[in-house]
């Protein structure tokens, strides 16, 4: 029998997905600060999460480790897969089940394989490929395409869907140096991996009048993907889905 697999953003690259009867949340960030700016709604804060099984953090970065708002949550046993650096500051937030993942490393959680992946990007980070019965999700937190991505399904398998990060982020007063993959990257990295879908993630982030002018360049537009994976692997659909709103994902 084919698990159930639904998707929610929470915001940004924050989504809970839930396979059978287990939930992940990927990526905690609940609130904002000075050049810090999810640019849409925040559908959940921490109190009103369903019950978690495990929290998977790519890297230390406040808004995919906004754990000052996440330590809120009330099981602090719930546990924490997250990248090496993480793992002080996820105790000193008073979890205490947190391990870190190395690439191509993976761990069991109740029915779920959680494998961390290879990242890239102007920290240390790790992504995801998180999997339960026969459905299997890919989480890309905001990592750059970097050659390693593309045998994820070599090793394994299929994916239902793939997360990737689109907004191709530079960093203006770093000579525009650019930290996480673009749209056209990102549809190349689904050409290669043809998931059953794929859903775009980390756009909307603004870091203010100011910041966006001053400190940081990206695209803000989603459709940008959309209309590059059309272009690129057509077969593959693609679904833009808003803060809050639950994608039960066919098998």
């Amino acid at each position: 029998m084919t698990e159930s697999l639904v998707i929610t953003r929470v915001t940004h690259s924050c989504h809970l997905i839930q396979i059978g009867g287990q939930t992940v949340l990927t990526d905690p960030w609940f609130s904002q600060r000075a050049m810090y700016h999810p640019g849409e709604p925040i559908a959940f804060q921490p109190e009103a999460l369903p019950h978690l099984d495990a929290v998977v953090i790519s890297h230390e970065h406040y808004d995919h480790c906004d754990l000052d708002s996440f330590r809120r949550y009330p099981d602090k046993d719930v546990p924490l897969l997250v990248a090496g650096p993480v793992v002080g500051k996820a105790r000193k937030a008073g979890f205490t089940n947190v391990r870190a993942l190395e690439p191509w490393q993976s761990a069991r959680v109740g029915d779920l394989t959680i494998a961390a992946a290879p990242g890239k990007h102007g920290v240390y980070e790790v992504t995801y490929v998180i999997s339960g019965g026969d459905r299997s999700v890919y989480f890309a937190g905001d990592t750059l395409l970097i050659p390693e991505l593309h045998t994820l399904t070599d090793r394994y398998g299929p994916l239902d869907v793939a997360l990737l990060p689109v907004n191709g982020l530079t960093i203006r007063m770093a000579r525009n140096k650019q930290v996480v993959m673009n749209a056209e990257e990102a549809a190349e990295l689904t050409a290669t991996l043809r998931p059953k879908l794929a859903i775009p993630q980390h756009y909307a982030f603004t870091g203010g009048k100011v910041g966006d002018m001053l400190f940081l360049k990206s695209d803000k537009n989603p459709g940008l993907f959309v209309e590059a994976v059309n272009r690129l692997v057509p077969d593959v659909p693609v679904k833009v889905i808003d803060p809050g709103q639950p994608l039960t994902v066919a098998p």
